[in-house]
């Protein structure tokens, strides 16, 4: 079994992951639905010879901290076909892989439904973005049209820190260093306290994942920088709790200044099925207002969702009046609406 025929095919059937698991046949995820691609089983050894030949593709990289650790991030380029970000680990003792299809050409956010209120976020010059979500639901991809819009319309210094790397952006108006975690850099906050060094105008960090990272990515963006990063959470109140929280209780009530202050915007997304059988994404926009600044500042911020909701005309828009356009559109069906709703009772009212 020949795993680039494999990695070929899935971008010929536009698939967006690839599944090797010991116990299945190779299988792919097409428009949110898993399908075996084959119907042979896969047994162990055929797992490990798929993935060590993924290793050779990936410029022969060392296998040994999968084999030591059970884990290994990484990502690579076919040329002609696609790009790839791998997860690779152990289960039941035996190797798999979880393969993500990542195009060379930019998504164009008009094509995936990524609204021009969210693109244009990036005309702020400091303070802190934050797109959220759960994984798999499409923040990566919303980040990489942010920076392609700033490096097509801008001169900028703009530094991304990912893990892996996933869109390549290739220098327009704008300098942009990508650097990747454990082949660049040795730790998201060894490359941020860089960064500050390396005048920048706007830093991606991949991801605000403890409490090291999250200190210095507020510090970022309380000295004049934009920055932009993600947090697996939903909706803008979640995500405010969850960075207070990050920090030790003596600490909270100086963060939630400090937040209220550097805080310009969180977008939370979801991606939910459509009624032709792909996904479709679903957002809920924040923007910072006076009235929110002020809720973050005296903790406060249950009532953000009341204003999100009645905020219209700041741009804003809840993530269930969100899936309510989507439904009067004719994208997506009642039971999906109200499935992914907040609060499904008063939707269900609603439409």
């Amino acid at each position: 079994m020949d795993i680039k025929e494999i990695l070929v095919k899935a971008v010929s059937m536009d698939a967006s992951d690839i599944f090797i698991v010991a116990g299945l046949p190779v299988s792919i995820r097409d428009s949110g639905r898993i399908m075996n691609e084959a119907e042979e089983m896969l047994k162990p050894a055929d797992t490990e010879s798929l993935v060590r030949q993924v290793y050779e593709l990936a410029g022969n990289r060392d296998i040994s901290q999968l084999l030591a650790h059970g884990d290994d991030d990484f990502s690579f380029s076919l040329v002609g076909v696609s790009r790839f970000r791998v997860s690779a680990y152990k289960q039941r003792g035996s190797l798999s892989a979880v393969i993500r299809v990542i195009r060379f050409r930019l998504p164009d956010p008009k094509e995936l439904g990524i609204p021009d209120s969210i693109i244009q976020l990036v005309n702020v010059r400091k303070g802190m973005v934050l797109i959220t979500g759960p994984a798999g639901s499409g923040k990566s991809t919303t980040l990489a049209c942010m920076i392609d819009e700033i490096n097509r319309t801008r001169e900028e210094h703009i530094i991304t820190l990912e893990d892996p790397l996933e869109h390549l952006h290739r220098h327009q108006k704008s300098i942009v260093s990508q650097r990747e975690i454990n082949v660049d850099t040795d730790s998201y906050v060894t490359a941020l306290r860089a960064a500050l060094r390396q005048s920048p105008d706007v830093i991606l960090l991949g991801e605000m994942r403890d409490y090291e990272t999250i200190n210095v990515a507020m510090t970022a963006a309380e000295t004049g920088h934009l920055l932009f990063s993600t947090l697996h959470t939903i909706g803008a109140a979640n995500t405010i709790d969850r960075i207070i929280d990050v920090f030790p209780a003596n600490q909270q009530r100086q963060i939630a200044v400090q937040l209220s202050l550097v805080l310009n915007a969180v977008v939370s997304q979801q991606l939910v099925p459509s009624v032709d059988g792909g996904r479709v994404p679903a957002f809920e926009i924040m923007t910072v207002t006076p009235a929110i600044r002020n809720m973050i500042r005296e903790n406060k911020v249950p009532q953000i969702d009341g204003v999100i909701y009645s905020s219209a005309k700041d741009g804003m828009i809840s993530m269930d009046s969100s899936l309510q356009q989507l439904y009067q559109s004719k994208k997506i069906s009642r039971e999906t609406a109200l499935t992914y709703a907040t609060n499904p009772e008063m939707l269900a009212r609603r439409i």
